[in-house]
């Protein structure tokens, strides 16, 4: 037994009823449209949202806003996971590479350090863009913030 051999059972399916077959098929005449109007037309499609005319939802709903095409977004972390992973790695040095191999960003993120947290060691971070408040604390722990493009 495989699909190949499925078949419905016995009796279960009949014959489809053809309409439009003349008045002895039992669905002649309007073929089961009904007298006039548009649906009854062949060649009729209604558009998707089309309310009988009525002002259709989509144009009812109030609209806002706007979304920037140009914006630019990024992955933010802050002072303390960099300080977590400079101690669990014992690193001095933190970049792309070493982020996106500790499973912080992906490849394609613009990443931001942000200042929230402590900084107790000594770190040469290369980041997309960084906080005032990040450069501020990077700095007074003798650090440096490089940016990259």
């Amino acid at each position: 037994m495989d699909l190949s051999n499925l078949k419905p059972a016995k009796g279960s399916t009949g014959k489809q009823k053809r309409i439009g077959r003349g008045q002895a098929s039992g669905k002649g005449g309007t073929s089961t449209r009904g007298h006039k109007g548009q649906k009854s037309r062949s060649g009729y499609s209604r558009k998707t949202g089309f309310e009988g005319g009525q002002m259709p939802l989509q144009r009812r709903v109030p609209k806002f806003g706007f979304k920037n095409i140009n914006r630019k977004e990024y992955k933010g972390i802050n002072l303390s996971t960099l300080q977590a992973l400079a101690d669990a790695r014992k690193i001095s040095d933190i970049d792309l590479d070493v982020l996106i191999e500790a499973g912080l960003v992906r490849k394609s993120s613009l990443v931001k350090i942000l200042g929230n947290g402590e900084l107790k060691s000594k770190l040469n971070v290369k980041a997309h863009a960084f906080s005032k408040s990040a450069v501020a604390a990077i700095e007074a722990a003798k650090g440096t913030a490089e940016t990259i493009d």
